[in-house]
């Protein structure tokens, strides 16, 4: 996949998924906007691109706030002229509550990042993308978006959000050259995993036994179907989502 000449943005690309995402984005010759509210994590991966002789401009961005998301795209804009692919990374877990007993701050908190923030991203570089004729968005939700996921209300809630609006958009906006869609990686080693298994060891063997595969799904796994999504090679598909979960769904 060749994306020499493009220019793509990547929120909460300073870990996990989202750092794949970019470094395997800039191995592939594009210039690569490294979003993240840690804007040190950032400077890092950024770090590690050019080091490896690619391009990448680390800008801090909180998702969840619309100036910040306003100035990520502007300055993307100003400094290149365009925007080919958006990559709505960001997000965070909850607490793993069951529902009566989840808090007003874990659901504001959840829907503000995950699903308030994808709009976000997704409302302003559509509007950029109209302006230029062209664009892709790759939106990354969850298996927790597709079937059930108790003692997480919050966070599914919000990745069903995201499949929903990945669909939506990319039927208002298939006949502009934009296509839009979504990844849903199963259990993925990530931040995200890690806090789970940090508060509970015992989840390692249970997540495991109901993955057909036995293993975790790994970040470059997943980065390589964004990749795939948001290359020439996919110009047919728009409005779906691809579920990464070592057959957990099955």
């Amino acid at each position: 996949m060749d994306f020499k000449n493009k220019i793509v943005i990547i929120t909460g690309a300073g870990s996990g998924i989202g750092k794949a995402c970019a470094l395997r984005f800039a191995g592939q010759g594009a210039t690569v906007i490294v979003a993240d509210i840690n804007v040190e994590n950032a400077q890092k991966v950024a770090d590690e691109i050019v080091t490896n002789q690619g391009n990448a401009r680390p800008i801090k961005a909180n998702v969840a706030k619309f100036e910040d998301v306003e100035k990520l795209i502007n300055k993307t804009v100003s400094e290149f002229g365009k925007i080919d692919v958006l990559v709505n990374n960001a997000g965070i877990g909850p607490s793993y509550l069951k529902t009566h007993e989840a808090t007003l701050r874990d659901w504001d908190r959840v829907i503000a990042v995950n699903q308030t923030g994808v709009f976000y991203g997704m409302k302003l570089a559509l509007q950029q993308f109209l302006t230029q004729g062209y664009g892709n968005i790759v939106n990354i939700a969850s298996l927790a978006g597709l079937k059930a996921s108790p003692n997480n209300i919050s966070y599914s809630a919000s990745k069903f959000a995201v499949v929903g609006m990945t669909k939506s958009a990319a039927m208002e906006y298939a006949t502009k050259n934009i296509r839009i869609n979504a990844v849903c990686p199963g259990y993925t080693e990530s931040a995200l995993l890690n806090q789970l298994l940090d508060a509970k060891p015992e989840m390692d063997a249970i997540l495991k036994s109901v993955i057909p595969m036995k293993r975790f799904g790994k970040s470059d796994e997943i980065a390589e179907a964004v990749l795939w999504l948001a290359s020439d090679k996919t110009q047919f598909i728009t409005g779906q989502t691809i579920t990464l979960d070592g057959g957990t769904s099955l």
